[in-house]
């Protein structure tokens, strides 16, 4: 069983050039609120183990603000929930930062609503991409303009902000290209936020990773997904993640590692800890994502030893990728 600190982790929000920065003891990360709860588990962990050797500090600004940060050298690690895109690797590039990209977990994509909602159990992703295309805004503002069979009554969306690697990911899936959607709904980067929104509010809407939904579930229904191939209403499960059934809505999750800073001990303990299978794949399951199979944690060990950077896709949320797509990807260099 992986010990849980009695205390949260810290969050530390530290400016560019700060003297914490050169501590060659301390992890710098930060980026996707949906792989924090891993990072988090493991950085509790590895504090508990060199304790009072290293220290690791991890932020949420999302997948695209971890990448802001990285790109300019200003962290060590980003965690992100869709692979690099390319604007993103350009930025990198122009300041001569390098990175190594370890698949680390798959993720189900929650949608969901208030327990109090008792007219969807399921939906499809035309109806999901009827209430969040851009079209949508300010015009598909009450539930039985989606359903003439569900009530009359306000539809008030939560999601992810625009530095989100999930609401990249859930556009790209649910509208068809990444970053198309209306704008008229509550966002924030913070997904306890998210969760609160729907959970006060029995009209409420919204989607986020599946961990965040395992946590609250006591207080969020989810609504699961019509399978567009065997029209099969799936929930979010780790098991359906896992087999490829829960679609379009599954994803994979990813750290971005600075090869320069693994010269670094703290760092380079840190990774390793992260990528060992006898001790994440416990971890993973039990902030509630689906643990890579051991094939592919010794995979990434491998590209961190041999410090082999660049990315293996194509740039931006990929729809569609199992387990097995990640393990190719790997194989190739």
């Amino acid at each position: 069983m992986v010990r849980k600190s009695a205390f949260p982790l810290a969050v530390l929000l530290l400016a560019p050039g700060a003297a914490a920065f050169a501590q060659p003891d301390t992890v710098r990360i930060d980026g996707s609120s949906t792989v924090y709860p891993i990072t988090e588990a493991v950085a509790e962990e590895f504090q508990i183990e060199h304790r009072g050797t290293y220290r690791v500090t991890v932020g949420i600004s999302g997948t695209g603000g971890g990448f802001k940060k990285f790109c300019r050298g200003d962290i060590d690690i980003a965690d992100a929930s869709r692979p690099i895109k390319e604007s993103e690797r350009k930025a990198c590039a122009e300041k001569g930062i390098t990175y190594i990209e370890l698949p680390v977990a798959l993720d189900a994509l929650a949608v969901v609503v208030n327990p109090a909602n008792d007219w969807i159990s399921c939906t499809t992703v035309a109806q999901l991409r009827a209430i969040w295309e851009p079209a949508a805004q300010e015009k598909i503002l009450r539930w039985n303009q989606i359903d003439p069979a569900w009530p009359d009554r306000p539809l008030r969306l939560f999601g992810p902000g625009t530095d989100s690697g999930t609401y990249d990911y859930f556009t790209a899936a649910v509208v068809g290209e990444e970053g198309a959607s209306r704008g008229d709904f509550t966002a924030s980067e913070d997904d306890n936020v998210l969760v609160q929104g729907v959970a006060n509010d029995p009209g409420a809407l919204g989607y986020f990773g599946f961990a965040y939904y395992i946590e609250n579930r006591d207080k969020l229904k989810s609504v699961s997904i019509r399978n567009p191939e065997t029209g099969e209403c799936v929930e979010p499960s780790v098991e359906n993640a896992r087999t490829g059934r829960y679609q379009p809505l599954s994803r994979p999750l990813f750290l971005y590692v600075n090869p320069d800073s693994l010269d670094r001990p703290a760092v380079a303990t840190f990774v390793d800890m992260y990528l060992d299978p006898g001790f994440v794949t416990e971890l993973v399951t039990e902030v509630g994502y689906v643990p890579l199979p051991e094939k592919a944690y010794r995979l990434a060990r491998e590209k961190l030893a041999a410090r082999r950077t660049g990315t293996a896709f194509a740039g931006g949320s990929q729809v569609g990728l199992s387990i097995e797509d990640l393990i190719a990807a790997e194989t190739v260099d």
